[in-house]
C-alpha cells in the first residue's frame, strides 16, 4: 500500500507565495552539481546545498543550513491552469451543478476557497496546484529552501522527536506561524479546507477548534478500515475477494498449520497481523524455523493466514463520489529492493507502463476496485482510497490485496497521466466530493476513457531511503529540481523545478529532496524521491529486478550526500518522511 514518503519516514515541501513569471533559457542552469566516479562534484555555480562540516556535532542540533539559489538564477515551470485573479474569479463562477469535465476544470480554475495539503512533505499531491486555484502546501521539510511559490514551512522548528506522521501534522497545525499563514487571506464566509495523509482524533479536535474543515473521512472510520482483517471482511461482503485465507489466531506452529489445513492453504503460508505497514507486518512461514523467528510478532494477534501465491502486486487508486467510483490507472510496485530500503518487502516506489496488466486482467481488476468502493460507501466512506491488487501468475486470478484508506504515494504518478490531462487529476474528484459544490457526472464515461488511455504513459518513482547503519549530520545534499544524464552519463543538475510535470523523456529525472544539509540521516530515513519517465524494473523479477539505469540513478543521488557521525550524547533525529507508505 502506498502513503506519503515524508509522513512515514521523512519528506519535504515548500511555502505559499505568489507565482513567479515563467523563465526560459537554454535548458541548462549554472546551478548544477555533477557526480563523477561516485563523488558529488559541485560546479562553480551556487547549486550546492551544504552545511559546514564539523568533526563532532553538538548536543543541541544545529539549525538546517541550506543554500537557496538566487531568484535570478532559478528557472521554473509554472502551470497556468489556475490563472484567474481574485475579483475576476468570483465573477465567472458557475452557480449550478457541474455536469461535465469542462465545467469541473472551470470550477477549480476559479476556486476561492483556500485548500491546504499538510504533511512532512508535499510529495503526495505535488503539482496539484497547477490545476486548483488557491491550493497550496504546508510542510515540515522544505526541499526548495524557500523557492516554491505555493509552499509554506515554518521558519523556527525546534528539535522534536516525532514518532508518526500524525504527530508531524498536529505539530504543524498548532504552530503559530502556520496558523497565521492559514488565516491571513481567507475570503469572508470561507473556511480553510485541510487535506493530509495521516491524521487522528487529535487532528480532528484541533481543526474543529481552529475553524478548519478536514476534508477526509473520519479518523475512527479510517482506523477501522486500516485493519487487514476488517479489509478482508469488507471485501468478502462486497464481492472483492482476497487470496484464499482464513481469519483466526495461532499460538503455536502446529496450530498455525491446523488452521491453514481447514481451508486447504498448504504449508507455504503468508501471515499478516491487522495493523502496520505490509513490509513490517507480513511474515512468510514455510517451516518451523520461520515461525520461531516471527512468533513474538504473531502470538496473541488476530491473523490473516493466506496461501502463498506467485503474484504480481499492482496498485490502483480510486475515488468514491456521489456520482460513482472513479478508478485510476494501474501501477506496479517497487518493494523490498536493498538498494532503496532496509525493510524487507517494504514499499519503495511505483511505476506505470502500458503492459502493467492485460486488457482482460485490467477489466477484472477495475471491477474488483469498483466493488470495493461500493462496499466502502456503505460504511460511510467518501473520497480517496488505494487498493493493492494481486495477480496470480500461475492461475491468472485477480485478488484483493490490501486497502489503504487515504491519499497515497501512488497519487504522485496518477496526477500526471494521460487520463489526468484528458480530464482532471484523480485527486480533484476527491476535492469535488468535499467542497461546497453540486455535480452530476457520467462516471462510467470517465472510467471508460481512463481505461483507454491507461497505457499511453510511462512514469516511475522511487523513494530512496538511507540503507547504511549510520546516524549522521548531513553536510552536503542535492538540490530539489530537474536533472539529466549528460554526455558522460553523469546525473547533472539542470534547473529548478516545482514538480515532475515538465519531464519529457527517460533521460531526465526530478528529485525531491527530503533531508538536506543541516539535518540528520539514519538507517531507514527517506533521503528523497526520484521521478522519471522510464521503467525502473526489468522483466527479471525478484531482488535483481531493478534496472541498471535505476541503480545508476540511486548511486548518483547517494553520492551527492555527505555527513559527519553524530556524537553518542546527541539527541536522536526527528522521525517522519515523505509519506508514501505507512511505515
Amino acid at each position: 500500500m502506498t502513503n506519503n514518503p515524508a509522513d512515514s519516514t521523512a519528506s519535504k515541501t515548500a511555502g505559499n507565495k505568489d507565482v513567479p513569471s515563467p523563465q526560459t533559457g537554454s535548458g541548462t542552469s549554472t546551478n548544477k552539481r555533477v557526480v563523477k566516479d561516485a563523488v558529488a562534484v559541485p560546479s562553480t555555480g551556487r547549486g550546492l546545498n551544504t552545511a559546514e562540516a564539523r568533526p563532532q556535532v553538538a548536543a543541541t542540533p544545529a539549525p538546517a543550513v541550506t543554500s537557496a539559489p538566487d531568484p535570478a538564477d532559478v528557472e521554473v515551470h509554472v502551470g497556468t491552469d489556475a490563472a484567474y485573479a481574485g475579483n475576476e474569479a468570483e465573477r465567472v463562477q458557475i452557480r449550478r451543478p457541474l455536469r461535465n469535465i469542462s465545467e469541473v476544470r472551470h470550477f477549480f480554475r476559479t476556486n476561492i476557497t483556500p485548500i491546504y495539503f499538510i504533511g512532512a512533505t508535499p510529495f503526495n499531491l505535488l503539482g496539484l496546484d497547477r490545476w486548483v486555484r488557491n491550493f497550496s502546501y504546508i510542510t515540515y521539510y522544505d526541499g526548495w529552501d524557500g523557492g516554491h511559490p505555493r509552499m509554506f514551512s515554518p521558519r523556527y522548528k525546534p528539535f522534536v522527536e516525532f514518532d508518526s506522521g500524525e504527530a508531524i501534522n498536529n505539530w504543524l497545525l498548532l504552530n503559530a506561524e502556520v496558523r497565521a499563514h492559514m488565516t491571513a487571506n481567507v475570503p469572508h464566509g470561507e473556511r480553510p479546507k485541510v487535506a493530509m495523509v495521516f491524521f487522528d482524533e487529535e487532528t480532528e479536535r484541533i481543526c474543529r477548534e481552529l475553524g478548519y474543515d478536514l476534508i477526509l473521512p473520519s479518523a475512527d472510520l479510517r482506523n477501522q478500515l486500516d485493519s487487514k482483517i476488517e479489509t478482508t471482511k469488507l471485501g468478502n461482503e462486497a464481492g472483492a475477494f482476497s487470496v484464499p485465507n482464513v481469519l483466526t489466531t495461532a499460538d503455536t506452529y502446529a496450530q498455525l498449520n491446523a488452521e491453514a489445513k481447514k481451508e486447504d492453504l498448504g504449508t507455504d503460508l503468508v501471515v499478516q497481523t491487522p495493523y502496520g505497514d505490509s513490509g513490517k507486518t507480513t511474515f512468510f512461514i514455510a517451516a518451523e524455523a520461520d515461525w520461531d523467528r516471527h512468533k513474538h510478532d504473531i502470538i496473541g494477534q488476530q491473523l490473516k493466514i493466506m496461501k502463498r501465491i506467485n503474484n504480481t502486486p499492482v496498485a490502483v487508486e480510486a475515488v468514491i463520489t456521489s456520482s460513482g467510483v472513479v478508478v485510476g490507472p494501474f501501477l506496479t510496485e517497487l518493494a523490498g529492493f536493498a538498494e532503496l530500503t532496509p525493510y524487507k518487502g517494504g514499499w519503495c516506489g511505483n511505476e506505470m507502463t502500458p503492459d502493467v496488466l492485460t486488457a482482460d486482467q485490467g477489466t477484472r481488476a477495475r471491477e474488483l476496485v469498483r466493488r470495493m468502493g461500493e462496499g466502502l460507501r456503505k460504511r460511510g466512506y467518501r473520497g480517496f482510497f488505494e487498493v493493492d491488487v494481486l495477480v496470480d501468475l500461475d492461475t491468472d486470478d485477480v485478488w484483493l490485496g490490501e486497502l489503504n484508506p487515504r491519499i497515497s504515494g501512488a497519487s504522485a504518478i496518477t496526477n500526471v497521466t494521460a487520463g489526468a490531462y484528458a480530464d482532471v487529476p484523480l485527486s480533484l474528484f476527491h476535492l469535488l466530493e468535499y467542497l461546497d459544490v453540486e455535480f452530476d457526472l457520467d462516471v462510467d464515461e470517465i472510467n471508460e476513457r481512463w481505461e483507454e488511455l491507461s497505457g499511453a504513459d510511462e512514469w516511475s518513482q522511487m523513494v530512496i531511503k538511507e540503507t547504511a547503519d549510520i546516524t549522521e549530520y548531513i553536510t552536503h545534499s542535492p538540490l530539489t529540481g530537474q536533472y539529466y544524464l549528460d554526455q558522460f552519463g553523469t546525473l547533472t543538475y539542470k534547473r529548478a523545478a516545482l514538480d515532475w510535470h515538465p519531464l519529457q523523456n527517460g533521460n531526465e529525472v526530478f528529485f525531491l529532496r527530503i533531508y538536506g544539509a543541516g539535518e540528520y540521516r539514519w538507517k531507514g530515513a527517506d533521503l528523497g524521491v526520484l521521478v522519471t519517465k522510464n521503467p525502473l524494473q526489468t522483466k527479471a523479477g525478484g531482488p535483481n529486478a531493478l534496472s541498471i539505469r535505476a541503480k545508476h540513478f540511486i548511486d548518483s543521488v547517494r553520492a551527492m550526500y555527505a555527513g559527519v557521525p553524530v556524537a553518542a550524547e546527541d539527541p536522536s533525529p526527528a522521525l517522519g518522511g515523505p509519506g508514501a507508505k505507512g511505515d
